[in-house]
């Protein structure tokens, strides 16, 4: 039975907004495993070595992407639900 006879509306897996919720998880993912990039003691900040402070630099800057990413795949299921419409609430509980 195709999805035409249904009635329902064949909605796209990958969107621009699930690509670029993976590129913010991705990134600091490279950016710890790149280690070459920052095994290195200067430039120094208060006396820390480069290297250490790099890494703890991507704490918070982990966070701020995966808060972005979570952000982007909620607006984009929220999208997707309002443009399935209310057929898609009741096929999901039935």
């Amino acid at each position: 039975m195709s999805s035409e006879s249904t009635g329902a509306r064949q909605l796209p897996v990958v969107t621009p907004a699930r690509v670029i919720a993976g590129i913010c998880l991705l990134l600091p993912v490279v950016a710890m495993l790149w280690v070459s990039s920052y095994t290195k003691a200067t430039p120094e900040l208060g006396g820390m070595p480069f290297f250490y402070w790099y890494q703890l630099a991507w704490v918070p800057l982990s966070a701020v992407f995966t808060v972005a990413a979570y952000l982007l795949l909620r607006r984009d299921e929220q999208a997707r639900k309002a443009a399935a419409g209310p057929s898609f609430e009741k096929g999901v509980s039935e």
